[in-house]
This record gives C-alpha cells, structure tokens and sequence, in this order.
C-alpha cells in the first residue's frame, strides 16, 4: 500500500492538466498513488491521461456527470494511502510537497494535518511574487510560522488562511468528519477545514511555498458566483461556536453574505430570491445603502441593471487577482 494518496478531480481540463499530474510524478518523494478523477469529460482528457504509463497513476472516469463534490469524493473513497492530498486540476506541487509535508506527519503524530504557502501562477504557468506576496498578507499566511496552528478555530472560520489544496491530511482524520459534504459544493475546502477545527483536530503551517494556486480569467462567472454565495451561507447558517466573538462573527458574516448574494440574484434575473433575501436583512435591521440601491435596481429590466452592475465593475480598482487573471 502506498503510504500517500494524491487525488486531482477533474472536468474539461485536458490542456492544462498534464501541468498538474506531472507536478506529482516528480516529487522528490516516492511512495504515494496518484488518482485522476474525470467527472465525465467531454474534451480529451482520456487520451491525456492514457499517455502516463506510470503504474503509480489511477484514472476513474465517471460515465456522466456527477458533479464537483461527488468527483471529489470519489477519488477519496478510491484512497489507499494513510495520508491523502487533493488538489484543482490547474494549480500544482512543487517538487518537495510530499516530502516536507509527510516528515512533518510522520514526526508528530499528534498533528492530524499540514499546510503550506503557496504561489500565485497565471494561465501560462509563471509565478507572480508580488501577486503571491499579496495574497499571503490578505489571508494571514505571512504571520503564520513552522508550527502547530495555536488558534486553528480563528485561523480556519476568521481568516480563512489555510488551503485545502496545500494540505496533506491523515486519511484517518477525514474520516473522522465525513471529508467532503455534498451541500457544500463549492465552499466544501472552507467547510473541511471548519469542520476539522470544530472537532479539535490539531494542524501544523509550513510557511514555505509548496504548491502553484493558479488564477486565470475562466475561473469565476455569474451562476458560479451565486453557487459559491449559496453553499457559503448553508455552511454559515449550520455553525456554530462557544465562543461569543466568533458566533457573533458568524452571524455579521451571514449577513453581509446574504446581502452580496441578493445582489448577485438580482443581476442574474432571480428578483424574487434576491428581494426576499434583501427583506430578510430588512427585518433584521440590516438596511445599507448597498441594499437600498439592489432593490431600486431589481425594479430595472434586466438589460439595464446588468449595464450598471457593470459599470460599478469598472469603476472599482481591480485588486491583485484580477490582474494575474488578466495576464492569462
């Protein structure tokens, strides 16, 4: 048996891919399985696939679409090694992943996870320092040092700094929380790792960067978008924390959350949902002046809105993703 599995989902991938698998078939590190998981491609992903012939490498491909959170899931389930990885099929290990990260476990066995840092790459696979340097500051990673995580409850829900894709976890302790949950899709990383928090497993940062985090223009889009939002806030709306500041948290998150989602609804046509959204933070005596303007353009055509959502668009300064998105 393998001591590591490396499991990367995947859909509609096929050019990008080999970027990805050959990342994990040149580790310094040896004895993991790596499973593809191919949630019914229409592009030639198999063909991709069939050109490793590299016994290591185990290919699952679903005859019909079952969905992001269900690929991923099966390439869990399919898992033999003791410690497992998933990671997109558009980022990437850098060759020492498994190496330092599998020390660490084998060293501690007290500690139930490990992440790292990470690059920021655009679409043609070149590391941005600056974008990563950026990113690294936004989410805390650039505070954290080589050590079991002190407060991984604040770390995980607050600050949202580590990444299940930089990770190498103990199957046996995403076992212990049912790994991924379906009415997640989307936001199921942020809700693994919450969920791993909440039930006081102990996690470890490695602060060097380990792993390629890949920002390109097709990554986001409206219906994405209300997807993310909608999974987030199920996730939100099911927690909850001893702690008075983090609950109290809890509660302001979901309602900023529901107010950029009603927005969303409102741009896509959903004006039902998203005005009910907007009355629900009325009622509960949140009524910014976003909210105000989101009901004023729910009463717009369609075309029209969509026009001025885009113009705020325009008018806002692009942060440092958008820009490597944009290199692509």
């Amino acid at each position: 048996m393998p001591k590591v599995t490396v499991c990367i989902p995947t859909y509609n991938r096929a050019e990008i891919l080999p970027y990805a698998v050959n990342s994990v078939l040149n580790q310094t590190y040896g004895d993991f399985e790596l499973i593809i998981c191919d949630d019914a491609s229409p592009d030639q992903t198999s063909e991709v696939v069939a050109q490793w012939q590299d016994p290591r490498l185990r290919y699952i491909r679903h005859p019909q679409n079952i969905q992001r959170s269900r690929n991923m899931r099966s390439g869990y389930e399919a898992a033999t090694g003791d410690y497992f990885v998933k990671f997109d099929d558009d980022d990437a290990l850098t060759p020492e992943f498994l190496a330092q990260t599998v020390a660490v476990l084998d060293q501690h066995p007290e500690v139930d996870f490990v992440c790292t840092d990470h690059w920021v790459i655009n679409a043609r696979n070149q590391r941005d320092e600056a974008a990563t340097q950026a990113n690294s500051a936004k989410w805390g990673k650039d505070r954290l040092t080589h050590s079991v995580i002190p407060d991984l409850v604040t770390e995980t829900f607050e600050h949202q700094s580590l990444q299940v894709g930089s990770t190498l976890f103990r199957r046996s302790s995403l076992e212990a929380v049912d790994f991924m949950r379906f009415e997640a899709d989307g936001c199921e990383d942020f809700d693994l790792l919450v969920r791993l928090a909440l039930a006081g497993q102990v996690g470890y940062f490695i602060p060097e960067r380990l792993m390629e985090y890949r920002f390109h223009g097709g990554q986001t889009s409206l219906r994405q978008d209300i997807h993310f939002l909608s999974a987030k806030l199920f996730c939100l709306e099911d927690y909850r924390f001893d702690r008075p500041e983090l609950e109290q948290s809890r509660r302001s998150k979901i309602q900023g959350l529901k107010q950029v989602l009603a927005l969303r609804l409102i741009e896509k046509g959903e004006d039902q949902r998203g005005r009910q959204l907007l009355t629900e933070l009325w009622q509960s005596g949140h009524n910014s002046r976003r909210a105000q303007i989101g009901r004023l353009l729910s009463r717009l055509p369609l075309a029209l809105r969509r026009w001025v959502f885009q113009g705020f668009r325009q008018v806002r300064a692009k942060d440092y993703s958008e820009r490597v998105r944009g290199e692509g």
